[in-house]
Parts: structure tokens; C-alpha cells; sequence
């Protein structure tokens, strides 16, 4: 883009980080509308299963994975194949996966948001039903299953 003879180009990852925090309390993520038979319904249950789609929709606004997600485990594959590596020690900017627990009685699911540094993360909480900053291993109450890191993000961030 060019304005009066200056170019503007996007910072990415500063953008990147930018709209993570300040998606913090969004209710944006929420609900996912879709067909069971000839019934429709909120396949998210206002918020409570909407990790996934939260980060994922923030990745697709930066061309990181190639689409939205409702799974952990979908979003998981895409990260795989749109060039997200797995990781031993997390960087601001990338995706943690946290292993399975038990949500309500007999279901079990992962967890997935993003790593902010000082051992905080954002993800969506499943009892307020929109994102939320927390401890990256929530108190040592929940294990880190995954880290994924994307050269897009690492390569020239200021």
C-alpha cells in the first residue's frame, strides 16, 4: 500500500501478537451454528467446546492454517501441513496443545490456545465461554502435550 510516496508494509509479528491480546474476553468465538439431521444447533454450546475455533480463526486471519476448525485435533493436522513445527520449549506467538482431561462426565477433550511468554498463555475458557490469559500450565494443573512453532513467526519479528 502506498500513501503521499511512503509504502506501508504489515509488521506481522507484532500484528500477530496484537490481535491475539486483544481478542482477550471476545465473545466473537462463541457459536457455531450447524446441522444434526433437520435440527440445528450450537455445536460450540456458547463457548464451552470453542478453543479450536477461536485459534484457528485467528491463524486463518494471518494465512497460517488453511481453515477454521472445531477440533483440536483437525486444527492439529492443519498446523502440520501449513509448515508448524513441533517444539520442546514454547516462543511468544506459538500454539500449545494441552493433553486430554475429563470436561463433563464420560468426555474427554485437548485444549489448544496460545503461548504469550512468561509462562502465560491465552485460550478460551471453557466456563466463561470466551478467551482468557492463564497460567501456561494452568497452576501445574494441566500438562502440555504439544508445542508448534511457524518460521513465519520467529524469522524477523521485532
Amino acid at each position: 500500500m502506498r500513501t503521499k510516496n511512503q509504502t506501508i508494509t504489515l509488521v506481522f509479528f507484532k500484528t500477530y501478537l496484537a490481535v491475539i491480546k486483544n481478542s482477550i474476553g471476545t465473545n466473537m468465538f462463541r457459536t457455531f451454528y450447524a446441522r444434526r439431521g433437520s435440527e440445528t444447533t450450537d455445536v460450540l454450546e456458547k463457548g464451552n467446546l470453542s478453543c479450536a475455533f477461536y485459534v484457528s480463526s485467528l491463524l486463518l486471519l494471518f494465512k497460517l492454517v488453511k481453515s477454521p476448525h472445531l477440533t483440536v485435533s483437525g486444527l492439529v493436522q492443519d498446523l502440520k501441513t501449513c509448515g508448524w513445527k513441533a517444539t520442546k520449549k514454547p516462543n511468544v506467538g506459538d500454539i500449545l496443545v494441552w493433553e486430554r482431561v475429563a470436561f463433563r462426565s464420560g468426555e474427554f477433550h485437548k485444549h489448544i490456545g496460545f503461548y504469550i511468554g512468561n509462562e502465560k498463555a491465552i485460550s478460551n475458557s471453557y466456563k466463561k465461554g470466551y478467551p482468557v490469559v492463564h497460567g501456561w500450565n494452568f497452576g501445574g494443573k494441566r500438562r502440555v502435550e504439544s508445542i508448534f512453532s511457524h518460521k513465519k513467526l520467529h524469522k524477523n519479528h521485532v
